[in-house]
């Protein structure tokens, strides 16, 4: 299961909070969909501390890269340290 593997992934980031959310069918059928996911990501974690959103985005996405576009369509980052909280 993808959500599974994105999971098992995204522990290198050593997370504190991890929470995905599959969107994939609020967006089925749509243009330029060729059969990927979506996916709502909020992960927070210690390794985040001190670095900018575009940082922590790129971590997340270092973990994931080889999963898209074919796997995973679109996905939606909150990336927070531990000591942060969502907005």
């Amino acid at each position: 299961m993808l959500r599974a593997e994105i999971i098992q992934r995204l522990q290198a980031l050593q997370p504190a909070q991890l929470d995905i959310q599959d969107d994939s069918a609020l967006h089925k059928g749509h243009a330029g969909n060729t059969g990927g996911g979506h996916f709502t990501i909020t992960v927070k974690s210690s390794l985040f501390s001190g670095k900018s959103q575009i940082m922590r985005h790129r971590m997340v996405y270092e973990c994931l890269q080889d999963l898209m576009p074919h796997r995973i369509h679109a996905l939606s980052i909150n990336a927070l340290p531990t000591d942060e909280s969502p907005a």
